[in-house]
Parts: structure tokens; sequence; C-alpha cells
């Protein structure tokens, strides 16, 4: 099958997506033709490293009529510019987490996308629902599981960061650092579980880093539906168990974990999943227990190719999915700074 020639735009974190383009199965599927990056040391160390020739001209990427896609890996703040003029240049797009902070305009785009029959994918929420989650709920309907009311998540790692002038530097373009770097996956698996929020409660603090923004940080979520999560992130914290994206589902009648626990698997694109249930007379029973190899959050390459040919994915993601989880991202920032508290828009409001 012919391969998808694909230019990848923005190196900073696009390096690694670079290397995911350039090993393993995806180097079956695309062609990676051209980078393009302002900073001439980042396109210099992609040619020497995979002979990819660069460009610091967005505009050399749009009119290049071989390129079909574009991976775009730029901040946040105003990507749906970007993402507008990409696929007004009849290109389809594989982007990243968070989408947009612009919730109209990340709907706008994400809607002007579908009329043009353009693709615009991203890693989270990816497109189609991710196994762990997906486990998670065929547990719920298998075992009678009832409604899920709770949730407790968290992730951390160890940066001990200075300023640099970056948009990691401005708690507007990156509000709540260790929740919006780094929790966002987890803000998109709720949705996934949970649907609309209704309000949310932030703290955060600043313990090593030296940018002026947060390092430490906590989300609490109320769901219209009445659920309540919780979402610990930290930039503090060095034991080894980086990035597992724990969490602790609760529903009428049993517990999923995910990746909870002191035994747990290596990698950082791992899940192991358990279901508890039982009663307060008669105890507990681990009922299920499954490894899952790749978890939410990853970019689904193959589906991204599939769509780009017209082929039909079991996709239930909808734009305002993604924009539900922007939402909680816009209130989150409100609450920063203000009170603490802020009640989350309608998603289509």
């Amino acid at each position: 099958m012919k391969k998808i020639k694909i230019a990848l735009i923005g190196l900073n974190f696009g390096k690694n997506i670079v290397d995911q383009l350039m090993t393993g199965e995806n180097t079956a599927i695309f062609d990676l033709v051209k980078v393009c990056d302002l900073d001439k040391e980042n396109l210099k160390q992609v040619k020497e490293q995979y002979n990819i020739d660069g460009t610091n001209d967005f505009n050399e990427i749009l009119e290049d009529p071989e390129i079909e896609a574009v991976g775009l890996f730029t901040g946040p703040s105003g990507r749906a510019s970007f993402l507008d003029k990409i696929i007004t240049a009849g290109k389809d797009v594989m982007t990243t987490k968070p989408f947009e902070l612009d919730c109209e305009a990340a709907l706008q785009v994400l809607d002007k996308a579908e009329s043009l029959g353009r693709v615009i994918h991203l890693n989270s929420p990816a497109p189609c629902l991710p196994p762990d989650m997906q486990l998670a709920k065929q547990w719920q309907q298998k075992h009678n599981l009832g409604r899920a009311v709770g949730c407790n998540l968290t992730v951390w790692c160890k940066y001990r960061e200075k300023a640099d002038g970056s948009w990691y530097d401005d708690p507007i373009k990156c509000p709540v650092p260790p929740i919006f770097r780094l929790g966002i996956y987890l803000i998109n698996d709720l949705v996934q579980i949970f649907g609309e929020a209704e309000q949310v409660s932030v703290t955060s603090s600043r313990i090593f880093t030296e940018r002026p923004t947060a390092d430490n940080a906590n989300l609490t979520i109320l769901f219209k539906n009445g659920a309540i999560a919780n979402i610990f992130a930290s930039f503090c914290i060095n034991d080894g168990d980086a990035y597992k994206n724990s969490m602790t589902l609760n529903f009428e009648n049993g517990t999923v974990y995910r990746n909870v626990g002191v035994k747990q698997s290596p990698g950082m694109e791992n899940a192991e999943l358990g279901l508890i249930m039982g009663n307060f007379e008669k105890g507990r029973t681990i009922v299920e227990e499954e490894f899952i190899p790749v978890c939410s959050g990853q970019y689904q390459w193959d589906n991204f190719a599939k769509a780009i040919r017209g082929e039909n994915i079991s996709s239930e993601l909808k734009a305002e999915d993604i924009v539900a989880s922007l939402r909680i991202i816009e209130a989150m920032s409100l609450a920063d700074q203000n009170n603490g508290h802020a009640k989350v828009k309608a998603v289509l409001a």
C-alpha cells in the first residue's frame, strides 16, 4: 500500500514524534518528507539523525502538493488558527493534547474539518476509545457495576525546571501546569466516563520549580451526573514510578483499578487493570485482572492512516467530546486566577 506523505511542524516535543514515525510499524504507513521549526538547531538535529529536509517557513508545508498530512506539535494557544490553515490547504492533521485554549475556536475548526471532509486526530482524547478504557466499560456492563460515582487519579514525575520565557512560564497559556501538561490525559479519560462537568476546584503550589508557575497541583471536578473526580499531578516526585496515570474508578457495585499499587509493570505505555467486587459482610473478591500493552494517551497512527484513506474506524469521539475537556481546562484556569472555584460552561455554550 502506498505510504502517506507527511510533514511535521514543531520540533521541541515533535522530535519524539519524528522518532515514532521513523521507527517500527509506522515506517510502513507514513513517509516523513519534511519538518518545520523556527529553531535551526532542531532542524539540524533531525537532518543529521534522519536525513529529513527542514524549513522554517510554515507556508512551504501548506503549498507542497505532495504532502497529504501534517503532524502539528506547536503549543496549544492559537492552535486552531494553524489547524484551519492546514485543513483549508487540503491536508489532514495529527496533533496533540491539549487541543486548544479557546473552546469556541476549537469547536469551529473541528466543525470546519468535518464539513471539508478533512481529518483531525489527536492522542488524547484519541479517535477510538483506548483499550484500557474500553475494558473498564466492558466490565461495567458484564458485571452490572451500575453507575460510575467517583474517581481518583494521580500522575507525577521529576522536573526541576528553570524559567525560560516560553509558554510554560505563562499562567494564562499554561494554567496549573502539572494538570495542563500531565493531568490532561486524565481529564480526557474522565470525560469519556462521566460526560460533561459542572464545576471545578483547584489548588496548586510551587515547591522546586524556578518557573513562575506551579509544579504541584490538585483538581477536583463535579460532573453534571453527580460524580466527583480528583486529579493530583506533580513535577516534584522522583520515585521511579513516573507517568503511570493511576486510576481508582468507583462504581456502585465495584471498583476498577488501573496502575495502582506497588507491583506494577515497567513502561509508560502499559496498563494493568483489576476489578474488585464484594460487600461488607462477605468481603472483597478480585473478579478480573488484565494487562493492556497500550493505554490511553498514545497516538493512534494506524487509525489516522485509515481515516485519511476513507476507511471506517470504530470512532465514538465527537467534536463535543474534545471541547468538554477544554471546558474543564477553561474553568480550571479561571479558578486558579480567582478563588479556587469556577463553574464549567456547557459544551455548546
